[in-house]
């Protein structure tokens, strides 16, 4: 019999999690139960044939899953997480509810309720997402090993021991995303600049920041040693990369833009 699984919201990130684990056959959908007061998400969460609640009351009081996984908005935590203390410490509560600390989770679930935060990016939606994770010590080594794999249907998995480091997660892989789409757009806006046609740009700057990725992740050498081989003494990407990079501008840029992002995640995590 494999394990239950309650899925608590299933809105975009939930409902692209939940389409991975259906998909890799990690879970069978008669084994997990969406808790979705929208209608219009219970109908899509539906056709994928699992079991659709609208809310905690509805679900089978002999229910006892091995996980609950919170996919709210984090402003409604206080609000939705009470009603799921009945399930701990048995299951492990996994949420991807951003800036709240484990604290919270322990303050209205018990000190022993096994926690783990997770900090998803959104090309989780596409099967390329970043999900980072924290778990605190109640967790059993079998548990976390079963929720990375479960994870790793949405992208790539790491863990961090310091539950500190999650600000930083946040800053660099889950606002991350943003940052490159910026760049595109900064990118395309150029290309327009230089003579181009918009649509041709966008799609020089789209697939241009796609590929290198790609190559950078596929690639055995470093990032850096990539750029070297693009850049050929005096030529027009030393032209731009002098730019770029003299004074270490996009480089200091970047850092700033971290920080502050960092900065404001430890603020939101204060309440």
């Amino acid at each position: 019999m494999q394990d239950k699984v309650i899925l608590v919201g299933c809105g975009n990130m939930g409902f692209a999690m939940l389409q991975g684990w259906l998909a890799s056959a990690m879970l069978k959908a008669d084994n997990v139960h969406v808790v979705e007061p929208n209608a219009a998400l219970q109908d899509r969460a539906a056709a994928l044939g699992v079991h659709v609640h609208a809310d905690t009351e509805a679900l089978d009081a002999a229910l006892a899953p091995r996980l609950v996984i919170i996919a709210v908005k984090p402003q409604v935590m206080n609000a939705v997480l009470p009603a799921y203390k009945r399930f701990a410490p048995n299951a492990t509560f996994v949420s991807v509810a951003a800036g709240i600390p484990v604290a919270l989770y322990e303050k209205i679930l018990g000190e022993n309720a096994p926690i783990i935060r997770c900090m998803p990016n959104t090309p989780a939606a596409i099967g390329k997402g970043m999900l980072v994770t924290y778990k605190n010590g109640n967790v059993s080594g079998e548990t976390e090993a079963f929720v990375a794999r479960l994870l790793e249907t949405s992208g790539k998995v790491a863990s961090v021991d310091d539950e500190a480091l999650m600000d930083a997660v946040t800053a660099v892989s889950g606002s991350g995303p943003a940052y490159v789409f910026h760049f595109i757009e900064a990118l395309t806006d150029a290309g327009v600049s230089a003579g181009l046609p918009r649509e041709t740009a966008a799609l020089l700057a789209m697939q241009t920041v796609m590929g290198a990725g790609a190559l950078a992740a596929q690639s055995s050498e470093t990032p850096a040693r990539l750029r070297e081989q693009v850049t050929s003494p005096n030529g027009t990407t030393a032209a731009a990369l002098a730019v770029l990079m003299g004074e270490d501008r996009l480089k200091k840029l970047v850092a700033e833009a971290v920080e502050a992002a960092r900065a404001r995640s430890v603020e939101l995590g204060r309440g």
